[in-house]
């Protein structure tokens, strides 16, 4: 495993990829009874596969998630193919996503202070995911053309989005407790920036539009370049926050944070937005993921009426 890690680290992995593929690995390593992967082949791997999908039941995108790791254990560190897989597939049929009510979303947004209810904000004004929200840096933020670039997304695929109005004044003063913080991590001597794909531990940056826009509570060790710095604040923070303020706004929903994103996709939609503007915003691949939406705010059910009602007047 530790082989393992070095390789990715080489190929400059995402540290979240490294950390995935590496618990799924050490998972179908122990499956098989902690055989050597090197003595494994074709037919161990459908026999995980399955047993993710039938035993454990994972989703679809975890059982896919499984797949890639594997394969990057073969294909790229071990090189070796691993010829044809004919497992059986995860498949738990669609459901449509969680949505709030703008008064649902409003109330839960009143219930948080500070970096939560910035981020919250922005996954519900800007359609945001919550790692893309977290991930934000100063420089990311258009104020003249009310916008924000998402370039630590999904996929690697940057994006522009909208900045809502509201959030302007908010935003700045952040901006500004971001730079005096980062003042003070300097005279310390831990006022490096992480840049994703620099090597250096040594490296610092000194553009204040690199810093993160959601700066952590205090300095952390980075594992991979060895050095101490201040990163972006953990998702689990915000995840948590917002779980406890829609229980306190009694939403009776099975809520989340990427709920303000879908809520944020239906709410265009039902005023009227393209979808394909709204797959652009989002940052979907293909407009059939954008599609969902229309059954989420019923547009389908319009001028129909259930039988049971033929009778009220």
């Amino acid at each position: 495993m530790d082989r393992l890690r070095a390789f990715m680290r080489a190929r400059r992995l995402a540290y979240r990829t490294e950390e995935t593929y590496c618990r799924w690995i050490r998972d179908y390593i122990r499956f098989h009874n902690m055989e050597r992967p090197e003595n494994l082949g074709a037919e161990q791997i459908d026999n995980w596969l399955c047993h993710l999908a039938c035993n454990r039941s994972v989703s679809i995108n975890t059982q896919k998630t499984a797949l890639n790791a594997v394969v990057f254990l073969y294909r790229q560190f071990l090189r070796r193919e691993i010829g044809q897989l004919s497992f059986t597939r995860a498949n738990k049929g669609r459901k449509l996503p969680v949505v709030f009510s703008h008064d649902e979303a409003m109330r839960v947004l009143s219930l948080l202070t500070g970096q939560s209810w910035l981020a919250a904000s922005l996954m519900y004004g800007a359609g945001l995911r919550i790692m893309e929200a977290v991930r934000l840096r100063i420089g990311d933020l258009d104020f003249g053309e009310s916008s924000l670039t998402v370039n630590e997304a999904k996929g690697s695929k940057a994006r522009r989005v909208l900045l809502p109005r509201s959030l302007v004044n908010p935003l700045q003063h952040q901006i500004d407790m971001v730079l005096a913080l980062n003042r003070q991590d300097r005279i310390k001597g831990f006022g490096s920036i992480y840049m994703p794909g620099v090597k250096s531990s040594n490296s610092t940056h000194s553009s204040p539009g690199l810093l993160y826009l959601f700066p952590a509570e205090r300095p952390a060790f980075c594992p991979q370049l060895q050095v101490t710095r201040r990163h972006h604040i953990r998702e689990q923070q915000v995840r948590r926050a917002v779980a406890r303020a829609i229980i306190k706004a009694d939403v009776k929903k099975a809520a989340s944070c990427h709920t303000f994103r879908h809520s944020f996709a239906t709410q265009l939609l039902a005023a009227g937005t393209d979808i394909r503007k709204i797959q652009e915003l989002l940052g979907h691949s293909n407009v059939k993921t954008t599609m969902i939406y229309t059954h989420v705010i019923g547009t389908h059910t319009e001028e129909t009426h259930s039988p049971l009602d033929n009778d009220i007047q």
